[in-house]
């Protein structure tokens, strides 16, 4: 079976060359990037399973390669690394179409913990998924094609969208919390204390709601969030 191919774009060769080894060490291939125009010309010429993208790089930042991805590939992980702790650092990488977000210093752990967890949901866990599809008036997710459809009209979602939107699909009119978001949508050690959730909640919004009749997805004041024709 061919490992994961993992693309990691990093300017400092310190780092680059520990976490390449790192991953290595754990069964992944990894192709290294020293800044963001060789990043954009490899994601854009090479099929990954996932991809590291650290924010500050010369020529073209992590921002405008991570939109370049996303333009090619709504669905392949990208997981941001950047020293900047700013909950709106975090947005912008988040608005970009990142995935997930890990602050440098970080521990090599927490970033192969991720890793896997974005490659297993990708790949569905190596089982041979059922052709299941998840319905809520006309908006359907299809979890073999990975799809999502709204009155016919395909909509394209990142993997960390697609995600969020199966969890309030399985859930249809319960009202979940921001906790329970964080908890199985993000899985690991998620900052509860940032509004993310809130914001993608806004990016489903704009991709399944805006330009459609009724509305699906609907606000608790206090408690949280549900999805239902009402």
């Amino acid at each position: 079976m061919k490992p994961p191919m993992i693309l990691f774009v990093e300017d400092e060769p310190k780092v680059a060359a520990s976490v390449k080894q790192g991953l290595e060490e754990n069964g992944f291939e990894v192709d290294l990037a020293p800044d963001g125009a060789v990043g954009s010309y490899l994601a854009s010429s090479k099929k990954y399973d996932l991809i590291l993208l650290d924010v500050n790089l010369p020529h073209v930042s992590g921002y405008e390669v991570c939109r370049s991805i996303r333009a090619k590939d709504p669905s392949v992980p990208v997981i941001m690394l950047t020293a900047m702790q700013a909950i709106e650092n975090k947005i912008s990488g988040f608005d970009a179409g990142a995935d997930d977000y890990i602050v440098k210093p970080f521990d090599f752990r927490e970033l192969l913990a991720r890793v896997k967890v974005f490659l297993k949901r990708s790949t569905g866990g190596g089982e041979q998924l059922e052709d299941v599809i998840l319905r809520v008036a006309d908006l359907e997710l299809n979890l073999a094609e990975k799809s999502v459809t709204r009155q016919g009209m395909p909509i394209t979602l990142t993997a960390k969208e697609f995600a969020l939107l199966e969890f309030l699909m399985h859930r249809k009119g319960r009202v979940v919390s921001r906790a329970d978001i964080s908890e199985h949508v993000w899985d690991v050690n998620f900052d509860t204390g940032t509004n993310v959730v809130d914001v993608y909640i806004n990016f489903l919004r704009k991709k399944i709601d805006k330009n459609f009749e009724p509305k699906l997805i609907h606000t608790k004041p206090g408690l949280g969030y549900y999805l239902k024709e009402l």
